[in-house]
């Protein structure tokens, strides 16, 4: 995986090492099941009381049984846990495969005691085959058991237990200072490869111990994501399991209250995001280079993020990127795909810090310098439409055969 940092901190919002169990009152942990054959395979993730919970998911008309049923909970607006099993989608899988997510969902709720509807369920991996029941049935019952007898839990436990393709947990967390007090916000989320956005990407899950109404928890949320998750492309697939989870237990007794607040909290949560987008994209399947692509100049953010879209999920734009060829030709054409027209002799172009292309005229007799910045873990692309003051970012990898590799052979 390409390496990612965090975020940079700012005097009212810290970002750490954590997990989804950094805020006060969750509880976390992953086990191996037995669905794979040594890696940890289903996590259980717990609010200690009732939390506020709101959620995004895929819109692809190939909709796993799970998404389904978590979307039913997320309208209801309260949540208390959340049951993963990754290796198995549970895609596809017609009537049995609902009845196996339906089955879940009332086996957590009867190991912890809540209501049915108090659980949601996601599920990552193979699409087409059905759970494994026995040993879905087996690890839920050990998973429940140990927060019963109240074991410390493990939040990077959990967050191995939901990784399929990927090579590394992708995990951070934040502080946010608020008027009343600090309130902490914690993240962990898979995704190596059918990377493509349309609502929410592979699987994140969001706590807060903050105090927040479900209309202002939905809103942010929904910023967070069209400003991370839906501007990452590993290979332009969509998935039919996307969900982005996010649960608000006010354990922490400080309230989201002012503008202020709403505006500190909303950026905390969307740079965490950004962040987790960040690490889904270094580590796409068979990546050497994370890409990143700022549009700046455009007329409307909606535009530039289009525009910023396009860039990093060209295959030639990628393939170049893995060649280490700063083919600016490819980006440019990419961008003129899409969204409002632009003037080719106004724009301007820069990779890392070199410039590719001035105010509509090519660079010339840089190619050493341009070749050798390549070998850089993260390539960042930089347009300048001048047509605006709108920015946006999107983020990709390059192409490798690596990804051939792993998707050619990924049932067999």
């Amino acid at each position: 995986m390409v390496p990612v940092s965090l975020p940079p901190s700012s005097p009212r919002i810290e970002f750490h090492p954590g997990d989804v169990i950094a805020p006060k009152g969750f509880w976390a942990d992953g086990l191996n099941a037995g669905l794979r054959d040594q890696s940890l395979d289903m996590a259980l993730l717990v609010s200690q009381e009732s939390a506020t919970f709101s959620g995004m998911f895929t819109t692809n008309a190939v909709r796993a049984a799970p998404v389904e049923l978590s979307r039913a909970v997320h309208q209801q607006g309260l949540c208390r846990a959340v049951i993963i099993n990754s290796k198995n989608a549970n895609a596809l899988t017609g009537a049995l495969g609902t009845q196996d997510a339906q089955a879940m969902q009332a086996q957590v709720a009867r190991e912890l005691g809540l209501d049915v509807g108090d659980v949601a369920v996601a599920s990552t991996g193979v699409i087409g085959w059905p759970l494994p029941m026995d040993r879905v049935r087996a690890g839920i019952f050990q998973l429940a058991a140990r927060f019963r007898e109240g074991d410390a839990g493990d939040g990077g436990a959990a967050a191995q237990a939901i990784l399929t393709t990927d090579t590394a947990t992708k995990t951070a967390a934040c502080t946010v200072a608020l008027s009343g007090g600090a309130v902490t916000i914690g993240m962990m989320a898979k995704g190596s490869g059918m990377i493509h956005p349309q609502m929410a990407t592979m699987l994140a899950f969001f706590t807060t111990d903050a105090v927040i109404a479900k209309g202002a928890l939905d809103a942010c949320l929904h910023t967070a994501v069209e400003r991370s998750f839906h501007r990452v492309s590993v290979d332009g697939d969509q998935s039919t399991n996307d969900m982005a989870l996010m649960w608000a237990n006010g354990a922490s007794c400080v309230a989201v209250e002012t503008a202020d607040d709403m505006a500190l909290f909303a950026r905390g949560l969307t740079e965490l995001a950004v962040h987790g987008a960040r690490l889904i994209a270094a580590d796409g399947e068979g990546a050497n280079h994370l890409l990143s692509v700022c549009v700046s100049g455009a007329s409307s953010e909606a535009d530039a993020a289009q525009k910023a879209r396009a860039i990093v999920r060209s295959a030639l734009v990628k393939t170049a990127v893995y060649g280490g060829d700063p083919n600016w030709g490819r980006v440019l054409a990419a961008a003129g795909t899409v969204g409002v027209a632009f003037v080719p002799e106004r724009v301007s172009l820069f990779m890392n810090e070199f410039p590719l292309y001035l105010h509509g005229e090519p660079v010339v007799g840089q190619d050493a310098l341009w070749s050798a910045s390549m070998d850089r873990p993260e390539i960042e692309f930089r347009l300048d439409l001048a047509q605006g003051r709108e920015v946006a970012y999107a983020y990709g990898c390059d192409l490798t055969d690596g990804y051939v590799e792993i998707n050619a052979h990924y049932r067999t």
